[in-house]
């Protein structure tokens, strides 16, 4: 089973890394970072790189296929190259696959027209205009089409694709391996349950 995690600049590093942590345990797994070359690729604060692997056209069917969100998406919704990739991959791909505002390169790349999606809080609404039925569910089946919601929701996408995939104990197992069990200081992790203050001047800077 090879696993193509899609890398750009400016991606963001969780996005990426959460759900390739997990994934990447899957008996028979083969994990590949692609970009439209292979060589470092810079994270959205610019300070850790990931290595491509593989140029995409080195990796022209993978089973599995994961775009992480990140700043640097602005640029890939317009990239011909890349979309074109998206949509030769998809048309074989078991599962395709998005964490945060990835889904709004699956969606430019036409992949999500009429399908239940989600996103970051903040680019629901810009998902709902590519032509995706839009919702805030943290992680979100349409078919072989998963989206997790922000950043951390990757991690949870991968234990749902996971037990989907090997079964409920496999998913179980790499749980516990990776001891996820999440226990946060503040239960401001939503924005239905940030404190309102917080939540308008993420909207305002948006």
């Amino acid at each position: 089973m090879q696993i193509a995690v899609v890398l750009y600049d400016r991606f963001t590093t969780l996005d990426a890394i959460g759900p390739y942590e997990l994934l990447g345990r899957l008996p028979g797994a083969e994990t590949v970072f692609v970009a439209k070359e292979a060589g470092p690729v810079r994270n959205d604060q610019g300070n850790l790189a990931l290595i491509a692997d593989k140029t995409l056209a080195e990796v022209p069917r993978p089973d599995i296929v994961l775009v992480p969100g990140g700043p640097g998406d602005n640029e890939v919704k317009r990239d011909p190259e890349l979309l074109a990739w998206l949509r030769a991959a998809d048309a074989t791909s078991t599962w395709t696959t998005s964490v945060c505002t990835g889904s709004l390169i699956l969606a430019s790349a036409g992949l999500l027209k009429g399908r239940r999606a989600t996103s970051h809080w903040l680019a629901l609404e810009e998902l709902a205009g590519l032509g995706a039925e839009s919702t805030g569910e943290r992680v979100v089946f349409d078919g072989k089409y998963v989206t997790a919601a922000g950043v951390s929701s990757g991690i949870d996408m991968a234990l749902h694709l996971i037990g989907r995939i090997a079964g409920d104990e496999t998913a179980q197992s790499i749980q516990l391996l990776t001891e996820y069990d999440p226990q946060p200081p503040y239960d401001a992790g939503s924005p239905e349950k940030a404190p309102a203050s917080i939540v308008a001047h993420w909207r305002g800077r948006a």
